[in-house]
C-alpha cells in the first residue's frame, strides 16, 4: 500500500491508498477518483515531505495506517450487511434506481472501468469500495 497527499483542480486537499503507484495512475486517468469535497475528478498528487526512516513519525504512520486499515475494513462490512449485493449487474441496477425504473436501495457489486466511467457521464452517483490487503490474496 501507498499513501498520496492528493489535490483537486480546486484546491482541495485529501490522502488516498493505493495498492502502488500504477494503481493511482489507473483510477486516476480513468475517472474513478474523485474528491471527496466536490466531487472533481481532476486530482493529482501533491508535494509531499519525504518519510525519513528512524524518526517518530514512522510509528504514528504505522499506526495512522493501522486507522486507516480498520476504518476500510468497517465500511465495507457495513455496506456488505447493509446493501444488497448485486455482482457483475451492478452499471444496471443502478441505473433502474436512478432512472426510477426500481425501487431505491443501496447495493453494491461491480463493474468495469468503462461502465463506471459511463455511470459517472450520466450523473449517477457511485463510490468504490476500499481494496484492503487480504483482497489480494
Amino acid at each position: 500500500m501507498i499513501a498520496y497527499s492528493l489535490r483537486c483542480h480546486k484546491g482541495h486537499e485529501f490522502d488516498g491508498w493505493f495498492r502502488d503507484s500504477a494503481a493511482f495512475d489507473e483510477q486516476s486517468s480513468s475517472g474513478h477518483l474523485s474528491c471527496p469535497s466536490c466531487n472533481s475528478v481532476r486530482i493529482e498528487k501533491a508535494v509531499m515531505a519525504p518519510a525519513v526512516a528512524g524518526t517518530k513519525k514512522t510509528a504514528r504512520a504505522k499506526g495512522e495506517a493501522r486507522q486507516m486499515q480498520q476504518f476500510a475494513t468497517g465500511l465495507r462490512k457495513y455496506v456488505m450487511e447493509n446493501a444488497d449485493y448485486v455482482g457483475p449487474n451492478f452499471a444496471e441496477e443502478a441505473r433502474k434506481i436512478h432512472y426510477g425504473e426500481t425501487e431505491h436501495r443501496s447495493i453494491y457489486g461491480e463493474a468495469s472501468r468503462e461502465e463506471a466511467k459511463a455511470l459517472h457521464e450520466e450523473g449517477i452517483e457511485f463510490h468504490p469500495l476500499p481494496v484492503l490487503p487480504d483482497d489480494q490474496n
